[in-house]
């Protein structure tokens, strides 16, 4: 029998993590989050993450510094930040952006590890 489960998240009413991402709808394998509105900031200490990364610019501009390379992250672009890939953003402006993760981040503590 196939999975008829149905899932509606307002963002309205989202929980929040710890860096201030919203967590969106969240199946068994992925699941996504919103950045909304992150204001400019150096870039946080590197980290990698036991899951995989792709997102969607929504607004503003961001570095992603990523395994020795610099990508410039702006609205319409979208990016993979591999399972386990030493990672971190720097914001440059006002800056909105979807992501989804495989598996879900907030799962489990893989937000924290």
């Amino acid at each position: 029998m196939a999975d008829t489960t149905i899932t509606k998240i307002d963002s309205a009413h989202s929980p929040h993590g710890a860096e201030g991402e919203k967590y969106l709808a969240s199946g068994v394998h992925v699941a996504m989050r919103l950045w909304e509105n992150e204001q400019p900031a150096d870039a946080k200490e590197p980290s990698a993450r036991p899951y995989e990364t792709v997102g969607y610019v929504i607004q503003g501009r961001a570095e992603l510094h990523i395994e020795g390379q610099m990508v410039l992250l702006e609205p319409g672009n979208s990016w993979v930040v591999p399972k386990g890939s030493s990672h971190t953003y720097r914001i440059l402006e006002a800056f909105t952006a979807v992501e989804a993760t495989s598996p879900p981040a907030q799962v489990h503590g893989r937000d924290e590890e």
